[in-house]
Parts: structure tokens; C-alpha cells; sequence
């Protein structure tokens, strides 16, 4: 049995961290490690005792949602809370972060950030992790611990098999199709 490396790993419990998020536009986590230790973890999502998108829609304001709190920010804040110290440490994010999370990061003393998406890479984070001398490295994944997008996935497979059984000559390949999706999907 071949293990998978602590990139890997480590960047698995941020995907696990996303399926918490409460943000109906993109699910992040973050998990943040020192010394091959996770030390903190977050995902996005409202501040804590209040509304949540998922229940109340999201707070849009230039585009972008101000009721959430960000999954880098969110590990960030756990560490100070409980006294954790992240210098010099590495974090695990879903995505690449924003401009604002940047920030962040290098104030902390984050040494390497590892993402396993892009997203809206902004060139001013980038110039920023490359002056502060923080590493940015894309894990890419030969596996898929978890799926953050398989609502958006199982709706548009049951679409297509809806449109499907609209006009399809053999209704018993339609059936056998859904038996099949569901299956996939129930895992």
C-alpha cells in the first residue's frame, strides 16, 4: 500500500475543513501546520452566533459576500485565541488566497502557503508572498479525499437525466443511468 504524502495529507483535512463552511459561493478551508502538526484549522463562514448564507443568502457589497469570514483568517484567529504561535509555520488551503488573506499570512509569519486551486489569483498577492519571501506551492492531487461540489455535481447529473428521459427511446437505459447516478452519488 503506497501512502500519500503529507502534502496530501494535510491539505485532505482542508478539503474535510470546506465541507463546514457555510458560504453558499465558494467552500475553503485552511489548516494550518508546524512541524508536520496541524495547529489550527477554519473554514469560511459567518462570525460565530450569527446568521448564517446558507440560511439567510449571502451579503453582497462590491461583489463580495462581507458576512464571511475567511477559512485562512478563520485558522489564523484560532491560533491567536488560544495562544498558538504561527511563525514560521505552513498553511493548507483550498484555494489560493485572496489579497486581504494574503496579508494576513505574511503578518504571521506563515512560511509557505500550498493551494490546490486557483482562484482569482490577484497579482498583487502574488508580488506580495514573493517580497515577504513566502513560498506559494499548488499540491496537486492524484486522489479526491472529498468532493466539495458534489451537490452541484449530483444536481446536474439528475438535469441531464431528467432532460434525458424526456426523449430517450429505451426508458430501461434511463432507469439503469439514474440507478447508477445514485449509487455514485449515495457513497
Amino acid at each position: 500500500m503506497e501512502r500519500i504524502s503529507w502534502d496530501q495529507y494535510f491539505m485532505a483535512q482542508s478539503q474535510l475543513l470546506a465541507l463546514r463552511s457555510t458560504c453558499t459561493r465558494l467552500m475553503v478551508g485552511a489548516t494550518i501546520v508546524r512541524d508536520k502538526r496541524i495547529i489550527a484549522g477554519g473554514y469560511n463562514g459567518s462570525v460565530s452566533g450569527s446568521v448564517h448564507c446558507v440560511d439567510d443568502g449571502c451579503y453582497v457589497i462590491d461583489g463580495h459576500c462581507v458576512r464571511t469570514v475567511h477559512a485562512e483568517a478563520n485558522a489564523l484567529l484560532q491560533c491567536a485565541k488560544f495562544g498558538v504561535a504561527t511563525d514560521l509555520a505552513d498553511i493548507y488551503v483550498t484555494h489560493y488566497p485572496c489579497l486581504q488573506c494574503c496579508k494576513q499570512i505574511i503578518q504571521a509569519g506563515i512560511k509557505t502557503v500550498y493551494y490546490a486551486e486557483d482562484y482569482r489569483n490577484h497579482e498583487y498577492a502574488i508580488q506580495l508572498f514573493e517580497e515577504a519571501g513566502v513560498k506559494t506551492v499548488k499540491v496537486t492531487l492524484d486522489y479526491l479525499a472529498v468532493d466539495t461540489n458534489y451537490k452541484e455535481k449530483n444536481a446536474f447529473v439528475n438535469g441531464l437525466l431528467d432532460e434525458l428521459e424526456k426523449t430517450a427511446n429505451n426508458r430501461n437505459d434511463v432507469e439503469t443511468w439514474k440507478e447508477e447516478a445514485e449509487r455514485l452519488f449515495s457513497k
